[in-house]
């Protein structure tokens, strides 16, 4: 019994292996979409950098909620690169759906959302380390190298976490389209949500108090604010905390995607071939 169980496993590790090469080699076969992604994030930034120069006063040593300029400014590479991390999942779901080509996915001997989820870590991280590359190129010219120490310990740590939250989110979105159909709307409010209350545009410990009261209750700051704040204020501490944070919102939102993808698939109609 257990031999056959750790062969399922095996073979679902070699599967997931494979879909990953794949969309690895996918990714690497668009240069043009990684430039103009590069091209995007680098006119963000310099904005952001623009802009928080100012509300500082261009004094570095200045601090505000616990944030130097310097701070401020990788907290904000750090974020838009888990951001940009994410491919489009909720809009490949719903052409899924659609098209008739979900009929497909669930008939492969892969398990449909643990194949988008080999799909999804594989081009998540490959546009991770790529965006923190671009990122690291206007920020360091800017307000210096990113001397964080132990931080990149705290950054990477969490990054694998919350990105696998935000896989979760994503999912949760997507599988609407096996009710809807149509799920942009929804996929608008949970990134707007994400901008917001997830800390990219703000660290939350700038946000009013009632808010960051509302906002620890909420899986969106453990997808963006827990690896970027912890790679710019490392607190060994506080790591094992997130991290035990961030496992726990993982198995619930797995949970709520296990039970929403057996209940859609109950319920789903193929239109197209």
């Amino acid at each position: 019994m257990i031999e056959e169980s750790g062969s399922r496993w095996a073979a679902a590790g070699r599967k997931a292996t494979a879909v990953g090469r794949i969309a690895f080699r996918h990714q690497l076969a668009y240069k043009t979409d990684f430039a103009m992604r590069g091209f995007f994030l680098l006119f963000i930034l310099f904005v952001f950098i623009q802009l928080w120069s100012a509300a500082y006063g261009g004094d570095y040593e200045l601090v505000i909620s616990g944030f130097t300029l310097k701070q401020i400014v990788w907290y904000l590479v750090f974020t838009e690169a888990l951001t940009m991390a994410a491919p489009p999942l909720c809009s490949r779901i719903e052409e899924e759906v659609k098209n008739g080509d979900v009929a497909i996915r669930l008939i492969r001997p892969q398990s449909y959302v643990g194949y988008h989820f080999s799909v999804f870590a594989s081009e998540a991280l490959t546009r991770f380390a790529v965006h923190l590359l671009v990122g690291s190129a206007i920020a360091w010219p800017f307000v210096g190298p990113p001397a964080f120490g132990l931080g990149w310990l705290g950054l990477l740590a969490l990054s694998v976490g919350a990105l696998t939250v935000t896989f979760l989110l994503l999912m949760l979105v997507g599988l609407c389209a096996f009710w809807v159909e149509e799920t942009s709307g929804l996929y608008f409010v949970l990134q707007k949500l994400q901008f917001t209350i997830g800390g990219m545009l703000l660290p939350i410990d700038l946000m009013p108090e009632w808010l960051q009261r509302i906002c620890a209750w909420l899986p969106f700051q453990a997808a963006l604010y827990y690896p970027a704040k912890m790679a710019v204020h490392f607190d060994a501490a506080l790591l094992g905390r997130q991290l035990a944070i961030q496992i726990g919102w993982i198995v619930l939102l797995a949970l709520a995607v296990s039970r929403m993808y057996r209940r859609g698939v109950t319920k789903l109609h193929v239109n197209g071939g």
